[in-house]
């Protein structure tokens, strides 16, 4: 028996390893990858970090954006000379326009909405400097960083930046996006 099993163990780890297929091969594989749980590992303080750490961009596209301390984070990047740009769902702005507002026309700050349509814009992530991309489940408002089970991802790689920077880049130049603030 234990020379059966000895046997079958040993074909399993000389057999060919799967590869992936279909869209999963197409992507590159990354490194430098952290993976937040909530509620309990302090999605706010991550956040803050990051925002905190930018220098030059931060590119957000944001279903829901009602937490003030992390437009109050993006206010003081966007002070410190960081240009801002915010992406927000059309239907889900309602519920943070006056968070909005408060930044809207800061400088170095841009906010636009997707035009109204069936279609949720549904991402909840950003990239700082085309060198971090931060994403996950979490809505950017106090019951989504804090309370519910959610999962926050920060991939530290400029190729899953610039991934996202042009799909930013593909949302934020929707024709029928509307423009929030004096900018």
């Amino acid at each position: 028996m234990r020379l059966l099993f000895s046997a079958a163990l040993a074909a399993m780890t000389l057999a060919p390893t799967p590869q992936p297929a279909g869209l999963l091969a197409e992507e590159p594989t990354f490194a430098g990858v952290r993976v937040f749980y909530g509620p309990g590992d302090g999605f706010g303080a991550v956040d803050g970090r990051l925002i905190n750490d930018a220098r030059r961009s931060i590119d957000m596209a944001a279903y829901v954006l009602t937490d003030r301390s992390l437009t109050t984070a993006l206010g003081r990047a966007a002070m410190r000379g960081v240009k801002v740009r915010i992406y927000l769902d059309g239907e889900e702005m309602g519920r943070g326009a006056s968070v909005i507002e408060e930044i809207a026309d800061a400088p170095n700050v841009e906010v636009r909405r997707k035009g109204r349509s069936r279609d949720l814009m549904h991402l909840k992530s950003y990239q700082v400097d085309g060198r971090v991309l931060r994403s996950g489940s979490a809505n950017f408002s106090v019951s989504g960083e804090v309370y519910q089970d959610n999962d926050l991802i920060v991939i530290e790689s400029p190729q899953a930046a610039a991934r996202f920077h042009q799909t930013f880049e593909r949302l934020w130049s929707r024709p029928d996006n509307q423009r929030i603030g004096m900018r």
